[in-house]
């Protein structure tokens, strides 16, 4: 049975800091989360998917870093409570970068991610932006979330969507072109 998403005023407070050294773990086990579907169709023994999943985490934790040097890196908090994480990129002046969001399961569906994800809206709204993000395509749960938030699917790979939202979104020749037709004239 799915829970069904809470009311955004039965959403515990929603608190973020910085993410330290002292997370470590904490970040893991949010990352493992992520991969627990995955590893449970895998057959391989809890200490496979350990090792597995902790050089995956590293490698993510490289790539991340390279990609995004500067990228601001937080820790979620609901109720005072650690549930998730969240890495967003603000260095460039065309976009706001979700670079990472996930959180714990015993959090997700209780409204925190779409909160964090409004919140983010909001400041791209202000700054006359994007909000874009790469979601992975068996993350189905993730893709709804942000299809009902209004982005769109702007393109794909083997492995990830590309998915915006822009308040004020430049209208495209096509879409310019297509709605000239349907004018009509005074």
């Amino acid at each position: 049975m799915t829970k069904e998403p809470t009311s955004p005023e039965a959403v515990p407070e929603v608190t973020l800091r910085p993410a330290t050294a002292k997370d470590d773990a904490f970040l893991f086990k949010v990352y493992r989360s992520t991969r627990a579907e995955e590893m449970a169709l895998s057959g391989w023994l809890d200490v496979e998917q350990r090792s597995f999943l902790k050089m995956q985490f590293q490698l993510q934790r490289d790539f991340y870093k390279q990609q995004f040097p500067e990228a601001e890196h937080v820790i979620i908090l609901s109720g005072g409570e650690p549930a998730g994480r969240m890495m967003v990129d603000r260095t460039r002046a065309d976009e706001l970068r979700g670079v990472d969001i996930a959180v714990l399961p015993e959090f997700r569906n209780a409204g925190v991610g779409s909160l964090l994800i409004k919140g983010l809206l909001a400041e791209a709204t202000a700054a006359g932006i994007p909000f874009r993000i790469q979601v992975e395509r068996s993350n189905h749960k993730a893709i709804r979330l942000y299809e009902r938030l209004g982005f769109s699917n702007e393109g794909e790979t083997e492995t990830h969507i590309a998915m915006e939202w822009w308040m004020k979104r430049p209208p495209s020749k096509a879409r310019s072109t297509s709605r000239k037709k349907h004018v009509k004239a005074k």
